[in-house]
């Protein structure tokens, strides 16, 4: 009998695996391009941007939701992943001026039924700050289809205020209103940068709404070291999850993690010498003094999800 269960429980692990199709969504706050500071204290968005690009390629993002990024940086990234596009609009204006909150995906792997865009505000359809926020913030979708399967799906991503209380709260109740009057019972991802961490009002309203479900509690495997903004300091530690991934039933959530790589940047020295003394290693090896570094002040947050 132990036998049977133990080969009758095999069998459904295979079984789903092979069922299961799966892809690789994320949401990414890079950063705007319009400080020079951050140039100025090395990390500057053409510095930056190749880094993000390697590492979006290496860690296999499907579609992904990007944050901040101006028109000449998404085009920036556009040229750096081949076969990769991207839908949105700048907030400021409903065309390429300010902030997007742009989706990329795969062209190979997805073809796009249909996109819009709206704003978090009392008013939608116009560029407009909503409730107490600060600036006017965007939510810019679309409906996909995976090319191989046929699947179809709603994805949404958005950049919510970093000072409105109440913007952000009503702007979590907007969101889930459009997702439920124009996904309905599609299968839909929501991701972001929500300026709020997992004890706030407008996450939790998210949370418990029996609608969508944060990927970082119903996963399998987690990898979540840090939580997601650094200030452009890799020596940084904080639990909060200000960047999140929510996703409605169909899905299942294989792995989910935030992403801590880092790059170096060279370190100048008054005396140009840059090289690392040390008897530790062979001398056929060439140390020189770098710096660590991020390639954005969040880090983005990468989920393997799957479904039926």
């Amino acid at each position: 009998m132990k036998r049977k269960m133990l080969l009758m429980a095999v069998f459904t692990v295979l079984s789903y695996a092979v069922m299961a199709q799966k892809m690789t969504v994320a949401t990414y706050n890079m950063r705007n391009d319009n400080n020079k500071e951050d140039a100025a204290h090395g990390n500057g968005w053409k510095q930056r941007y190749p880094v993000i690009a390697s590492m979006i390629r290496f860690h296999g993002f499907d579609i992904f939701g990007t944050q901040e990024c101006m028109h000449h940086q998404l085009e920036n990234l556009k040229d750096s992943l081949p076969g990769y596009a991207y839908i949105g609009i700048g907030r400021d204006d409903g065309k390429e001026a300010g902030e997007y909150s742009a989706i990329f995906y795969n062209g190979v792997k997805f073809k796009l039924l249909e996109h819009g865009d709206f704003w978090m505000a009392e008013e939608t359809d116009k560029p407009k700050k909503g409730w107490d926020a600060v600036l006017p913030r965007i939510c810019t979708w679309g409906k996909f289809k995976e090319i191989k399967t046929g699947f179809t799906f709603y994805f949404f991503n958005l950049h919510m205020d970093h000072v409105g209380v109440k913007a952000r709260a009503e702007s979590a109740k907007l969101v889930m209103d459009k997702v439920r009057k124009m996904a309905g019972n599609i299968p839909t991802i929501l991701t972001g940068d929500f300026n709020v961490d997992q004890q706030s009002e407008s996450y939790t309203l998210i949370n418990t709404s029996g609608l969508l479900k944060d990927a970082y509690e119903t996963t399998a495997i987690r990898y979540a070291e840090n939580g997601t903004f650094n200030a452009f300091n890799p020596n940084s530690k904080t639990d909060s999850r200000i960047d999140h991934i929510f996703l409605t039933r169909q899905f299942r959530v294989e792995k989910y993690g935030i992403l801590t790589d880092t790059y170096r940047g060279p370190v100048v020295t008054e005396n140009g010498d840059d090289k690392v003394s040390s008897a530790d290693f062979p001398k056929e090896v060439s140390l020189k003094k770098y710096v660590a570094r991020v390639p954005s002040d969040h880090f983005p947050v990468m989920a393997i999800i799957t479904w039926k």
